[in-house]
């Protein structure tokens, strides 16, 4: 299988932290290097402000004598090393809420607002244009003496204030004109967090000192106890595990993002037979690119692609012989993977990347998706065959809102759990405490499901730690947590949407459970929302695109 040119071979000690380089010659080497105190204690770090061809030629020539991981570079100067450099670049890519915020500041310089974007222009722009009633030019260049005529045309026509990156707002400043620079400081951190995962599986790829893949191999921490919840549907999910446990048989857990699916892989591990000093090994098939996922789960041979290890590697199902292998985000394999899958299901033997002997092995799959996998399947994005193979036996886990009574309980134990990670004793009314707080906790719809709670509990509890004196009352829960009455004023009656507000009414559950409301209570922020939401960046972007997809063809059929 063909692979990109491998960095040159250097030894790589797995405990060393990645290296990383940032190369900029604009402004956004401000932002670079202030992000970069952030991460320093993840990564080795180093600013490069070199650009373009001296920028090739400065790493080619390290490169020869030092290792570095991944590059972190933007606008035209990133696409110029991405084809240039044999190693991976990561691209600083400003957000939407970041465009409109430039936006915003543009318009209280000058009402005639120019925006300059490398190769394309954004089109969602002219809805929010029309809506806002900006007078807003939208230009693209390619080459920086391009970048120049496009300012100096904006010029002419008008334009007072030109939004872009550095290269766009230093011009703009050159021709006498205000410059507002598009990127934030969050979004930096988006473009670090990504060359760490992309660092870690390149360096997975290229310096594992031994067989298996050590990294994914989880140590089962959790069992039938963790699964929480006085309702009756949590009885029945509990009364399933104990029932799937004793037998080898496939298992599809369905529920949304946060809902603790690999919990239930974990527990269907331990009351297994064998308990828990079996491998279980975990893999998530939307966070690892389609070209790295194929060789962590069927392994490869010696010479199968540039850079792979002398020797070969063995793939996440000999790791997990004899134990359970947890496919987590299944419905985002790949389609061209699914067929592979389907053969070591059926055939119970692997055959790794570049190879043709058959490698038998014997384990349990359990998998795990968010989506609705039989919509997947009407419309071809997934295999029917391996729909059934790995759905003989199923659960179905209920998104928290549609068991409230469950609510008050988990978050008191949450609580309890954090409070302790702080050393501090919970008050001993604290149940009498929550009981006050139920209608409010109760009446959020918790899109991030269990997980949202326990996060939120962690946040609550640094407070209490802080104010020991403090007692835990519906007000204070709100100050600490706005969220769970976002939306309506003290009154109770519905906001009215003014500036900066993106929760102008209270929603209904279904509408809270949705990607694009996370992603508005996050005010646009991407990384933010999917953080939240414990999802990839890229998954949370197929979400919204299905959200858009599902808008669309409702307005179609009742239009």
């Amino acid at each position: 299988m063909a692979r990109p040119p491998a960095p040159p071979a250097v030894a790589l000690d797995p405990h060393d932290k990645p290296v990383i380089w940032t190369v900029s010659i604009s402004r956004l080497s401000t932002l670079f290097r202030d992000v970069t105190l952030e991460y320093d204690q993840r990564a080795t770090i180093e600013p490069i402000k070199l650009g373009f061809d001296e920028a090739v030629r400065h790493i080619r020539a390290r490169l020869e004598t030092e290792r570095c991981d991944v590059v972190i570079a933007a606008g035209s100067n990133g696409a110029y090393l991405k084809g240039r450099l044999p190693l991976p670049v990561v691209m600083a890519r400003p957000s939407g809420f970041d465009v409109m915020q430039a936006l915003a500041r543009a318009r209280k310089i000058s009402p005639h607002i120019g925006l300059v974007s490398y190769l394309e222009p954004l089109p969602a722009l002219a809805e929010f244009q029309e809506t806002f009633g900006l007078q807003l030019a939208q230009r693209t260049y390619v080459t920086g003496e391009d970048a120049r005529a496009q300012i100096e045309e904006l010029k002419a026509s008008g334009v007072k204030a030109v939004v872009g990156a550095g290269l766009i707002t230093d011009l703009a400043e050159e021709a006498g004109l205000s410059g507002v620079f598009v990127y934030s400081a969050e979004s930096i951190r988006q473009a670090f967090d990504d060359a760490l995962e992309l660092a870690r599986l390149t360096r997975l790829e290229a310096g594992r000192q031994r067989v298996g893949s050590t990294s994914d191999r989880v140590h089962t921490r959790h069992a039938l106890k963790d699964l929480r919840g006085i309702s009756v549907a949590m009885h029945e999910v509990r009364q399933a595990v104990s029932l799937f446990a004793r037998s080898p048989a496939t298992v599809l857990i369905e529920g949304e993002t946060g809902t603790g699916k690999e919990l239930v892989a974990q527990a269907i591990h331990r009351e297994g037979v064998g308990g828990p000093g079996r491998p279980f090994v975990a893999v998530n098939c939307g966070a690892i690119a389609e070209s790295l996922l194929e060789s962590e789960l069927f392994g490869y041979e010696e010479g199968a692609f540039t850079g792979s290890r002398r020797g070969g590697h063995a793939g996440l199902f000999e790791s997990a012989n004899r134990g359970t292998l947890f496919l987590d985000e299944i419905g985002e394999m790949p389609i061209a993977l699914q067929s592979r899958l389907l053969r070591v299901l059926e055939e119970r033997e692997v055959v790794r990347v570049g190879g043709t002997r058959p490698i038998p092995v014997s384990l349990r799959v359990v998998s795990a998706t968010h989506c609705d996998l039989a919509a997947r399947v009407r419309e071809g994005r997934f295999r029917a065959d391996l729909y059934y193979r790995l759905g003989v036996l199923r659960i179905d886990l209920p998104p928290l809102r549609a068991r409230p009574e469950d609510v008050v309980p988990l978050a008191t134990w949450h609580l309890k759990e954090a409070l302790a990670a702080h050393h501090a004793r919970p008050n001993a009314d604290l149940h009498a405490e929550m009981e006050r707080c139920a209608d409010l906790l109760a009446g959020y719809a918790w899109p991030g499901n269990v997980r949202e709670v326990r996060n939120l509990m962690q946040r609550l509890a640094l407070y209490l730690s802080a104010e020991p004196l403090q007692a835990l009352t519906p007000a204070f829960l709100q100050r600490v947590a706005p969220e769970l009455s976002a939306g309506l004023t003290q009154s109770g009656h519905p906001a009215q949407l003014g500036q900066g507000s993106f929760l102008p009414r209270r929603l209904a559950s279904t509408e809270l459970a949705t990607a694009s409301f996370v992603l508005a209570r996050f005010e646009g922020n991407r990384a933010a929302a999917a953080r939240h939401l414990g999802i990839s960046r890229t998954t949370l972007w197929r979400r919204l695109r299905e959200e858009k997809a599902g808008s669309t063809e409702a307005i179609h059929r009742h239009g």
